[in-house]
């Protein structure tokens, strides 16, 4: 049986209208390990886990950390 059982997939269209973040921020933040990466289906065409996005949404919530604005000292 796949491991995709019960999983929802959300193109980028639905990941934009959840989260107010560029495509290059959210490439960005992959790169780094802080989102959750894509998952790609063809080679046109990628998607993200809903479960894990909005368990990054839900950390970002609980974590009361602010995120860092460049040229600031931290």
């Amino acid at each position: 049986m796949s491991g995709l059982t019960g999983r929802v997939l959300i193109n980028r269209k639905k990941l934009r209208a959840m989260l107010p973040l560029a495509d290059r921020t959210i490439y960005n933040m992959e790169l780094r390990g802080e989102f959750p990466r894509r998952i790609v289906l063809t080679s046109r065409n990628v998607a993200w886990d809903l479960a894990e996005v909005e368990a990054w949404v839900d950390s970002r919530k609980s974590s009361g950390l602010q995120a860092a604005r460049p040229g600031m000292e931290s």
